[in-house]
């Protein structure tokens, strides 16, 4: 934690965070013991991961919640908000909130999780202090006026923990401890570092397609692992975009979930920039040219 010897103000832990996370590690490590395998409890783990990460955080917490993207239809919005809550990354309200600040700051002064102060504080310690560019309570409700004004995002701030037991009490009804520990703990680990490591890899190595402020970069591997979202250059070029694979060779996992579900009716007001905005803001205007051929 040689950062706090930096930045004073980060000299007080953030203990809750520290024993959570670290529990959570710890019980996931029991994966490794053989009595808590079993390829059940593996798809349970896989499929809980498609849920609550792609469906959850990418589709729901970040493009739809945080940029407003694309609008989801017929209380879609809910359904993925919850199943974000499951991820446990925090309530709607909280991450929302975290994420447009570090928007408007992003790798400088007030940015919750710069890598101004390494990549180790932009993966996970900028949780283990009492950080203070993560909005209080207070300050959530300036940032993000929208879901503070609906009764269902205030619930959810108080259900995160209670629907996880509950989750937890289901998967050990049914399969018992193996789908707890794969269906909850390691379920959890593995979103928790495909998040992060979009606030830090995606922030530190990488290429650069477009002209930002900031030092994101889009990542492949990144991309792989959170289902689109280690394009993070192309996000920071157009934060408004439902798309972040803007090339051709870009996998988007979450943008194509979003073109079916817009083919059903599921969902409309889908944001995607021009190809004269693309080509204004990039680095290499000709390779661009020819990646993107198409944005819609």
């Amino acid at each position: 934690m040689q950062i706090a010897k930096h930045v004073p103000w980060l000299r007080r832990p953030n203990w809750a965070n520290r024993a959570a996370l670290i529990a959570i590690h710890v019980c996931a490590l029991a994966a490794l013991l053989p009595q808590f395998f079993s390829w059940s409890a593996l798809i349970v783990a896989v499929v809980l991961t498609y849920l609550t990460g792609a469906l959850g955080v990418t589709l729901g917490y970040h493009r739809t919640l945080t940029h407003r993207s694309l609008r989801l239809r017929w209380g879609l919005e809910y359904v993925v908000a919850t199943l974000g809550t499951l991820a446990m990354q925090g309530a709607p309200i909280e991450w929302v909130a975290t994420h447009r600040v570090h928007h408007a700051h992003s790798d400088h002064a007030g940015d919750p999780h710069t890598t101004r102060h390494g990549l180790g504080w932009a993966h996970v310690k900028w949780l283990l202090f009492k950080n203070k560019y993560v909005p209080s309570r207070l300050e959530r409700a300036r940032h993000c006026p929208d879901l503070v004004s609906d009764p269902y995002y205030r619930a959810l701030t108080y259900l995160a923990v209670p629907l996880q037991i509950a989750l937890g009490l289901v998967l050990f009804a049914i399969g018992g401890w193996p789908w707890v520990v794969w269906g909850v703990f390691v379920r959890l680990v593995f979103t928790y570092h495909s998040t992060w490591f979009v606030n830090s890899a995606s922030h530190w190595a990488g290429y650069r397609t477009f002209k930002t402020h900031d030092r994101s970069t889009n990542s492949w591997w990144v991309a792989l692992m959170s289902f689109g979202e280690g394009w993070h250059n192309n996000h920071h070029a157009f934060p408004f975009s439902a798309r972040h694979g803007l090339a051709w060779f870009e996998i988007d996992v979450t943008w194509w979930h979003i073109k079916l579900l817009r083919m059903l009716r599921l969902a409309d007001s889908v944001r995607v920039p021009t190809k004269a905005m693309i080509e204004r803001f990039a680095v290499r205007p000709l390779f661009v040219r020819k990646a993107v051929r198409t944005i819609r």
